[in-house]
């Protein structure tokens, strides 16, 4: 028979194949729809967003003290000095305050570390801290890991929230002494601007996380387990499996994230109880005639350091290290769900970007190994990198059976469809695409359309990726932008499979 290799196209992505009798084993092509911002929360995608129950979500008041959202980006000018603290050489040396403007060395991603503590983490990843391990007063970024010495307050001017103070760890508080000496020994009270230890803070826009870290922080321990869980038991339910059913749809994709592995007591600040609806999933896709596609969107250090990747702060931390931690958790599912006969394939990994091609290629291999463990015949799904040639793993892959290659093209945010027509993007789609095949959605950058517009740009797309041999899936199932939620567009006629 030979490998049997696909393509996955998702209405942003792609699968292909040669086994006549595995296919119909199959039920393939798959018409799928990813269950996008249940299992792993988006933020952008939901309104009422589950976020607006976080007081202020980027900055919370409370009493004296600003509390932060994890990987808050901020920005610190003396106002004493009027220059920006900043990270020299963008972290391993000492923090001085000698810039006129801010940039990457000059910003800080904050970690909530308490409802009254954070850490400050800068350019290359490094911790602001005291010097020689708390031992001295001078304001360095050297620390590889946060611990006491790295861990801050921020004290709040009650007529500007945005005028602050920044009290150390030994209790006292910062001062720009000079352009090139922060040091943490003023003991004063004073909110003058003239004061060495008042700061103006700028939050840098646009770069707030609203991930599942996030999320289940910033509502703490007390509270993110009801929400959770009341978010994961209406968000989908057996009905939305049933309208899938109905409309055309025989698969669907579910993200998950690393810590459903260690369900029902996942690593703070994460919450149990996933794994329970992953569980009702596959009985309710089994119920309605579908197969269940497992994608593992969030690797523990993150693949990609974006809020679905559920990143702390926004960096790609995934790696050589982070190898065996990721197969466990691929075992996992794998043994859980491998004898389901309605398991259509496990996704190993979702949108790797950053991350060293020899090392995923490495993770893919015991990866696939741990699936073939439980299952011998499960689809094996292994995703291009974001930011590589979308057939870099097809070599690769000649070594394994039953292997499909996700591929995501993002036709909304690519610059080739800047100033295009609505007949050039849907000639793009014929004629470019339909030599790859992909993840999709209805979205697309052209302004004004009509419905008929969107219509017989849907159709485009649905003719091209349905070529793909293992199938295609919609992103999202819900979403409050209309084009991007199948459902939305079934309902309303946009789309018909």
């Amino acid at each position: 028979m030979g490998h049997d290799r696909h393509w996955f196209s998702f209405m942003f992505g792609l699968f292909l194949s040669c086994a006549v009798n595995v296919l119909l084993a199959q039920n393939l092509p798959y018409k799928a729809v990813n269950l996008g911002n249940w299992l792993v929360a988006e933020g952008w995608m939901q309104e009422p967003s589950l976020f607006d129950g976080i007081i202020n979500k980027d900055l919370l008041v409370m009493e004296e003290f600003l509390i932060f959202q994890d990987g808050t980006q901020v920005q610190l000018k003396s106002t004493k000095f009027n220059k920006y603290l900043a990270s020299e050489g963008g972290g391993g040396a000492d923090v001085v305050a000698n810039r006129d403007s801010a940039s990457g060395w000059e910003t800080f991603k904050l970690w909530r570390v308490s409802d009254s503590s954070f850490n400050l983490r800068v350019f290359n990843k490094k911790f602001v801290g005291l010097e020689n391990h708390g031992g001295g007063n001078k304001i360095v970024a050297v620390s590889d890991s946060p611990s006491t010495p790295e861990t801050f307050q921020i004290a709040r001017d009650h007529n500007d929230p945005f005028r602050i103070r920044i009290k150390a760890s030994n209790g006292k508080f910062l001062q720009v002494q000079s352009e090139t000496s922060v040091t943490a020994d003023y003991e004063g009270t004073n909110w003058d601007e003239k004061d060495p230890s008042v700061f103006r803070m700028n939050i840098v826009p646009d770069t707030t996380l609203q991930g599942e870290y996030q999320l289940t922080n910033g509502y703490g321990p007390d509270r993110a387990p009801q929400v959770m869980r009341e978010h994961w038991s209406t968000y989908i339910t057996e009905d939305d499996f049933r309208f899938m059913s109905e409309n055309g749809l025989n698969a669907v994709r579910i993200p998950v994230g690393w810590w459903i592995a260690k369900d029902p007591n996942p690593p703070k600040p994460f919450v149990g109880g996933s794994l329970a609806a992953l569980d009702n999933a596959f009985i309710w896709a089994q119920n309605h005639g579908m197969k269940v596609i497992i994608d593992l969107h969030a690797a523990e250090g993150s693949q990609n350091g974006n809020d679905h990747s559920a990143s702390r702060d926004g960096y790609t931390e995934w790696g050589e290290s982070y190898i065996p931690n990721t197969v466990q958790v691929i075992e996992f599912l794998a043994e859980r769900y491998g004898n389901r006969p309605n398991l259509g394939g496990i996704e190993l990994m979702n949108e790797p970007v950053g991350v060293n091609l020899e090392s995923l290629k490495k993770y893919y291999k015991e990866a696939y190994d741990a699936v073939r463990k439980h299952n011998p015949s499960a689809y094996v799904i292994m995703s291009n990198p974001l930011d590589a040639d979308s057939k870099v793993l097809l070599s690769f892959v000649e070594a394994f059976d039953r292997v499909v290659i996700d591929v995501h093209y993002y036709n909304l945010f690519s610059d080739i469809f800047n100033n295009t027509s609505v007949q050039q993007n849907i000639d793009y789609i014929r004629k470019e695409r339909a030599s790859d095949l992909r993840e999709w959605s209805g979205a697309w950058s052209i302004q004004g359309a009509t419905k008929e517009d969107y219509q017989k740009y849907v159709q485009a797309q649905l003719d091209v990726y349905s070529n793909a041999t293992f199938g295609w899936a919609y992103w999202a199932y819900k979403c409050k932008f209309n084009q991007w939620s199948l459902k939305w567009m079934i309902q309303n006629n946009y789309i018909k499979l």
